[in-house]
C-alpha cells in the first residue's frame, strides 16, 4: 500500500487525518452517549433542561469542529497521480483474505519485472546500436562482389517411389483405409478423412490431436519417414475406448475417454492429465 500512497500523496497529512477521523468518531460517539443518558443528576426540571442542552450543544460544537479539520486535511493530503500504471489495481491490496490471493503483491512484482526488463533491454538497444557493422572500404569492395543468392531446395521423388513406400504403408496398416492420388499430374496427395467434422464430441479432440501431430512429424528430407511416424500414432487410436489413461488409470473423464497419444510412447492420456 505504501508505494501506492507514495505517488503524489502527502504521507504527514494522511497520517494527522487518520488521527482526525478517530477523533470525530470519537465526537460523534459523546453526542449519541449524550442523547442515550437524557436529562438527569438535575433536581429541578428546568435545570435537567438546561445542563441537557448545553451538554449537547457542546458536543455538536466538538463534532463541527472535528469535521472542519478533517476536511481541511482532506485538502492537504492530495490525490494519487493519474499516471500512476496500476491505476485502481492498488484497491487489491485491500483484500481481507490477501493470503489466499496474493493478487497485488504478484501484480507488483510482475510490474517492477516488467520495469527491469525493459530498462536492460534499453540497454541492450543502445549496446548494440554502438557495436554495428560499419562497412569500411574494403567491406564495401567485398560487399559490392555479392555472394550469389541461395536457391530454395526442393525434394523431387520419383513417382514410382512414392508409390513404393504407400504401398508398404498400406500393408503395415491394413485396417486403415489409405488411397494416393494425384489430381495435378506427377504431384501425389495422400487422401485421409481427418478433417470432417464429427458431431461427437471425442471425435472432435481426435481430429485436433491429429492436426498437432500433423505439425509434429516434418523431416522433409525423410517424407517416408515422417507418412510412416503419423500413420504409426494414428493407428494408436485403435483402442480409443479400450486404453485407459497412463496417469490416473481411468477410463472415462468427464464422459471423455483418454483422447491423447504421446508422439513418442503412443501411450494414452486425458487431456487434463497430460499436462
Amino acid at each position: 500500500m505504501a508505494d501506492l500512497l507514495s505517488v503524489g500523496v502527502n504521507l504527514e497529512a494522511f497520517a494527522q487525518a487518520i488521527s482526525a477521523i478517530q477523533a470525530l468518531r470519537s465526537s460523534v460517539s459523546r453526542v449519541f452517549d449524550c442523547l442515550k443518558d437524557g436529562m438527569r443528576n438535575k433536581e429541578t426540571l428546568e435545570g435537567r433542561e438546561k445542563a441537557f442542552i448545553a451538554h449537547f450543544q457542546d458536543n455538536l460544537h466538538s463534532v463541527n469542529r472535528d469535521l472542519n479539520e478533517l476536511e481541511r486535511l482532506s485538502n492537504l493530503v492530495g490525490k494519487p497521480s493519474e499516471n500512476h500504471p496500476l491505476h485502481n489495481s492498488g484497491l487489491l491490496s485491500l483484500d481481507p483474505v490477501q493470503d489466499k490471493t496474493p493478487l497485488y503483491s504478484q501484480l507488483l512484482q510482475a510490474y517492477k519485472w516488467s520495469n527491469k526488463l525493459q530498462y536492460h533491454a534499453g540497454l541492450a538497444s543502445g549496446l548494440l546500436n554502438q557495436q554495428s557493422l560499419k562497412r569500411s572500404a574494403n567491406q564495401m569492395g567485398v560487399s559490392a562482389k555479392r555472394r550469389p543468392k541461395a536457391q530454395p531446395t526442393t525434394l523431387v521423388l520419383p513417382p514410382q517411389y512414392v508409390d513404393d513406400v504407400i504401398s508398404r504403408i498400406d500393408r503395415m496398416f491394413p485396417e486403415m483405409s489409405i488411397h494416393l492420388s494425384r489430381p495435378n499430374g506427377t504431384s501425389a496427395m495422400l487422401l485421409l478423412d481427418i478433417w470432417s467434422k464429427s458431431n461427437y464430441q471425442v471425435f472432435q479432440k481426435v481430429t485436433d490431436h491429429a492436426t498437432t501431430a500433423l505439425l509434429h512429424y516434418q523431416l522433409p528430407q525423410m517424407p517416408d519417414v515422417v507418412v510412416r511416424s503419423f500413420m504409426t500414432w494414428l493407428r494408436s487410436y485403435i483402442k480409443l475406448f479400450q486404453a485407459p489413461c497412463q496417469r490416473c488409470g481411468k477410463f472415462l473423464q468427464d464422459g471423455l475417454p483418454p483422447t491423447w497419444r504421446d508422439f513418442r510412447t503412443l501411450e494414452a492420456f486425458h487431456d487434463t492429465c497430460r499436462q
